[in-house]
């Protein structure tokens, strides 16, 4: 049924659209089939100059629903801000709500919207979202319903679609609309200022009001990268939010999201495929923006390589930046341990040129995490050529890294009261998958010269770096697991014993008796 002549319809519902076959269909099925009834809506659709169809299918919807849907047809603006602008000033109902026309709504979804702002009063409202064909969309500020919700104390800054319905009599009271000089990002602005402006905002959680699709070509506008025009959203997100902001915490929380979301697409591994030019605009804008808003709060989501672009940013150091970004896509910075402290190994560090502090680069808790977590397989055992070789794998590709004595052997010899204590360095290297540990154990310390031998040699494998220590072990060892020959010292013949045991690796040393010897001698001769 359509509105009545006349009538103030509840809700505007706005499509700017732009060659969206077949997800228009979708879109245009949803909104005539809402609960709430055609009667008590109206849609505003601007096409801004499609080619693909989109322009018949609005005519088609027009035509089967009169007085329900209008269609503005025009030639193309370049983004969804002007004809969105254009359709605002159509739009005539108490609220409006703004759909993309690649997008679709759950059934009930205006008529709960609708409910739910005339009884709270509220300015703005916010139906949960749901990503459909892989598109990402920000859950947190949809955990749960609340009647009212503020951009300080919720996750509404990371909610800044226009996607939501807004009191009509708050966008015009403000006049509110959507930078048209945006082909990217138009929306937040004007979401951004009509939540400061709102003197209610509510979020609904018990329904799914908005289901956001990725087109199987990947074109929708929040996807594509476009680096200048982010650029330019961003600025004006950061500028809106000084402008209508007071200092301190809550204006940090908001920047805090500029920061995650937009500064951190600019400086991602897209920025690789910018022209030299783009790259220098970007890296200026982004090194600005750093030293415009930047505060430890407002940064702490970012990763260490974000913070440290940022900083090569605002020097202007835009070969480092590039550096940085292309040693990322090439699998990341090796480690440097430099005694408690771990450090990436970016091409930039420690550059005599740069001077960039150490701090910078830290990764020592991450590093240390990463060590300490790391797997050995059980350490194998075998003795050959007057030598214990110990063989073990650690799941660490980069084990070497943590340097000489990161992993070794700790052995006592013991004789009559009386204990020696060595230190026996691994050699580690690594495979991509892991890394190989071998320490070479040799038994000529149990037979010291023109000493009698040492009784028995413990050992125990340790890894240990930048204070933690996993645990090694050794692989069930068989009992006896010496040299076939006995070994002489000072004229006398010695039997090797190897056992292993857990942590432990003995090696225990005794006299052959003769009848041993004279059963070796004769084995010997018969072989």
């Amino acid at each position: 049924m359509p509105n009545t002549p006349g009538a103030v319809p509840d809700v505007s519902v706005i499509v700017a659209v732009y060659n969206t076959m077949p997800y228009l269909t979708d879109c245009l099925t949803s909104l005539v089939g809402q609960t709430i009834g055609t009667d008590r809506i109206e849609i505003v659709a601007v096409d801004d100059g499609s080619t693909d169809g989109s322009e018949k299918e609005l005519e088609r919807f027009a035509e089967r629903y009169p007085g329900v849907l209008t269609v503005v047809h025009q030639d193309n603006s370049g983004g969804p801000a002007q004809p969105s602008n254009r359709a605002l000033g159509l739009a005539r109902g108490r609220y409006v709500f703004f759909v993309g026309a690649d997008d679709h709504l759950g059934p009930e979804a205006l008529e709960r919207m609708v409910r739910a702002a005339d009884r709270l009063a509220s300015d703005v409202v916010l139906g949960r979202m749901v990503g459909v064909n892989g598109r990402w969309v920000s859950k947190a500020v949809f955990g749960e319903s609340r009647d009212e919700v503020t951009l300080y104390d919720s996750a509404l800054p990371w909610a800044l679609s226009n996607t939501k319905l807004f009191r009509r009599a708050l966008i015009e009271e403000h006049g509110l609309r959507f930078p048209e000089d945006l082909p990217v990002l138009s929306d937040q602005p004007f979401t951004l200022e009509a939540c400061f402006r709102a003197r209610r905002i509510t979020v609904l959680a018990d329904y799914d009001y908005y289901f956001a699709v990725r087109r199987d070509e990947a074109t929708n506008a929040t996807v594509s990268y476009r680096a200048l025009d982010r650029l330019r959203g961003t600025r004006q997100l950061f500028a809106l939010t000084r402008r209508l902001s007071e200092p301190g915490r809550g204006r940090e929380w908001i920047h805090q999201r500029h920061f995650t979301w937009e500064v951190a697409r600019l400086i991602s591994p897209e920025f690789l495929g910018l022209d030299a030019e783009q790259r220098r605009v970007v890296c200026e804008g982004a090194g600005e923006l750093h030293r415009s808003y930047a505060s430890e709060f407002a940064l702490r989501k970012l990763t260490l390589q974000q913070r440290l672009l940022l900083r090569l940013a605002e020097r202007g150091a835009l070969d480092a930046f590039v550096a940085v970004l292309e040693c990322a896509a090439a699998g990341g910075p090796g480690v440097v341990v430099d005694g408690e402290r771990a450090y990436a190994a970016y091409p930039c560090f420690r550059d005599p040129q740069l001077a960039l502090p150490d701090e910078w680069f830290d990764i020592t808790d991450a590093t240390r995490e990463r060590f300490a977590g790391q797997e050995f397989g059980a350490a194998e055992v075998r003795v050959a050529d007057g030598r214990v070789v110990v063989e073990a794998r650690s799941s660490l590709p980069d084990l070497a890294a943590f340097g000489t004595g990161a992993v070794r052997a700790e052995t006592v010899c013991e004789r009559a009261g009386e204990q020696v204590t060595r230190s026996y360095a691994a050699e580690v290297s690594g495979d991509g998958e892991g890394s190989v540990v071998r320490v070479e154990l040799p038994l000529g310390e149990l037979f010291p010269a023109k000493e009698p031998p040492f009784e028995r040699w413990s050992a125990r494998l340790v890894a240990e770096a930048l204070g933690a220590t996993p645990r090694m072990a050794f692989a069930p060892g068989p009992a006896d697991a010496g040299p076939e020959r006995p070994r002489r010292h000072r004229m006398r013949p010695y039997r090797i014993g190897l056992t292993t045991e857990g942590d432990a690796l003995r090696i225990d040393v005794r006299p052959l008796p003769v009848r041993e010897l004279l059963r070796a001698r004769a084995r010997g001769a018969r072989a």
